[in-house]
């Protein structure tokens, strides 16, 4: 590793495109090459923010220097794969903004050229079949001071040629036999003790049905694809590095028609929530959550439905940056780069989550106004709308209070409170119901305060938001916060779903709207004055308005 690169990582720059500069400049081992990168999702879950990541980084590098970048599903597994899963990840990668055009493989395709190179291994002496069983295998292991063992080690090339194309044809029972990498039992790196390479698994696969009943572990499969595809940078998460070592080992002893070039990076970690597609499965398969896009999920689509865009996940991958060493991030960071981007583009409408009537006594019966008021103070282009104000309207029942206490601002007897946008109102008193719950606040309007100004100077402390009682609409509003009250929910032995917060949906219903948001579809985003950035759900009808709170207004995230 250069000097240069030392330093790039010590002072948190981009190491990888470093390196890939080091690889094209003169003398370098791409030089005059385009640089090709891959994203290899296996379809076997959906993809969640720390695929994002992986996403960012693989499409990405291939912009940056002008290459190109190949989707391709690592399907060598068929035990849980599924079209579904293919269909949400080509969806997912093309949101966030990245193309690959024609460039879609499956590595299923290359399944007879795997099966020629393990043959080619087989006959230069580096591959035999093995008899152990799983549990054999780990108990012959060794450990740091004493070598693994197996007992077909020396087995004639010809012999495992012929079990070989015997598993191929389907003669021997799953677990019974597997093809082995000949590489070093006493390896100080445990990936290299004679890695088992083709496994027997009889399960029909979802593209090439029951032709195959071997198939090649990962390690085996990835450096074939890549070389395959004339990938240049294989860049993968850390979790990687160790089995760098076997990558090229299958490259430099095949005749691979390209010798790529691993780069790791560390993965992404977020606290409040967990990103294994195997505890995500469980969450939904359990009805712990709605399905892989309740906005709850840390998934893609999870996080679409929430609200979330493009550019926020985008900026949050640019911002968190590239590094060789494992992190968690705050919840609260991908928040605060979602709020920056809503705040620029969310347009503004009041609503009213728990509505109580605000009765304006002193305004003529019958009479109604309109105010023309902003879509979005730092967006010109979007405009202006149009609100109506009557005698009646809605406001937030916690923006009164009967008696003031300090600091509070907002409707009390005796107080001034600016209705946004519209007037000056004084409060007078309030009407409750026989439990004794407030029902109606009275008030009384200076008319001299249109548009919310006052001309004689006097001090309003207190601007609430409002709905025309007589002219807005009904909606659902879901409140959602983090999905698990632990911060590290699925650290050492603890059991993830012992720490689901029994409060991270809360659902509103009976909301008062302004009657601007009418249809309204995916994936439009508002600011909510005074209480958050919300999108229209999928399920939303336009019966039935549902909203989803995407963040909150004020800021959780602070910097260290």
């Amino acid at each position: 590793m250069s000097e240069e690169i030392k330093a790039a990582e010590n002072t948190g720059s981009n190491f990888i495109e470093n390196f890939i500069k080091e690889d094209i400049a003169e003398g370098g081992k791409y030089e005059g090459k385009k640089i090709h990168t891959r994203f290899p999702p296996e379809p076997n879950g959906y993809m969640h923010i720390g695929h994002a990541k992986a996403i960012c980084i693989d499409f990405g590098m291939a912009e940056k220097f002008g290459g190109i970048c190949n989707l391709r599903m690592d399907d060598t597994n068929p035990t849980k794969e599924d079209v579904e899963y293919i269909d949400a990840i080509k969806e997912d990668i093309s949101w966030l903004g990245f193309h690959w055009d024609d460039r879609f493989y499956f590595a299923s395709e290359y399944f007879e050229q795997m099966y020629e190179y393990a043959v080619e291994l087989i006959k230069k002496g580096l591959a035999y079949v093995c008899e152990l069983t799983p549990d054999e295998m780990r108990a012959n292991r060794g450990d740091l001071t004493t070598p693994a063992t197996s007992p077909y080690r020396d087995r004639p090339v010809e012999e495992s040629l012929d079990l070989f194309e015997r598993m191929k044809n389907g003669e021997f029972e799953e677990g019974s036999k597997t093809l082995r990498a000949k590489i070093d039992l006493a390896s100080g790196n445990f990936n290299m003790r004679d890695p088992v390479i083709y496994r027997i698994n009889k399960i029909p696969h979802h593209r090439t049905g029951t032709d195959w009943c071997i198939y090649p572990m990962y390690d085996f499969a990835h450096p074939i694809e890549d070389a395959i595809e004339g990938i240049t940078h294989s860049l993968c998460t850390l979790e990687f590095e160790a089995h760098r070592p076997l990558y090229d080992w299958v490259i430099d002893n095949i005749t691979a028609p390209a010798k790529p070039r691993q780069i790791e990076f560390a993965r992404l970690g977020i606290n409040n929530t967990v990103m294994s597609k195997r505890r995500l499965r469980l969450l939904v398969e359990e009805n712990h959550v709605n399905g892989w896009d309740d906005p709850r999920m840390p998934t893609l689509c999870g996080l679409r439905r929430r609200g979330y865009t493009p550019a926020s996940i985008r900026n949050f991958c640019e911002k968190i940056g590239v590094s060789k060493t494992n992190s968690v991030v705050e919840y609260s960071f991908l928040e605060h780069c979602l709020r920056d981007d809503l705040n620029m583009n969310a347009k503004r409408v009041m609503c009213v989550l728990e509505p109580v009537k605000l009765v304006i006594t002193n305004y003529p019966e019958g009479q109604t106004e309109t105010f023309e008021v902003e879509n979005n103070p730092n967006k010109e282009e979007d405009g202006m709308r149009t609100i109506t104000f009557g005698r009646e309207v809605w406001i937030e029942a916690n923006d009164f209070l009967e008696e003031k206490v300090k600091g509070y601002n907002r409707f009390y007897p005796g107080n001034e409170v600016r209705l946004k946008s519209a007037y000056i109102v004084k409060c007078t008193g309030c009407k409750k119901d026989e439990n004794g719950r407030v029902v109606e606040v009275y008030a009384e309007y200076d008319p001299e305060t249109r548009g919310g100004d006052t001309p004689d100077g006097r001090k309003v402390r207190g601007t609430v938001h409002w709905v025309n009682a007589a002219d807005c609409l009904d909606a659902e509003v879901r409140l959602y916060d983090n999905l698990f009250t632990d911060p590290e929910p699925d650290v050492g032995d603890k059991n993830f779903l012992d720490y689901i917060n029994p409060e991270s949906l809360k659902v509103l219903r009976n909301c008062k709207i302004e009657r601007s948001v009418e249809g309204a579809e995916m994936p439009m985003s508002y600011q909510f004055m005074r209480l958050g950035y919300f999108c229209i759900d999928k399920d939303s009808t336009a019966d039935n308005l549902i909203f989803n709170r995407s963040v909150s207004l004020k800021d959780g995230y602070k910097k260290k």
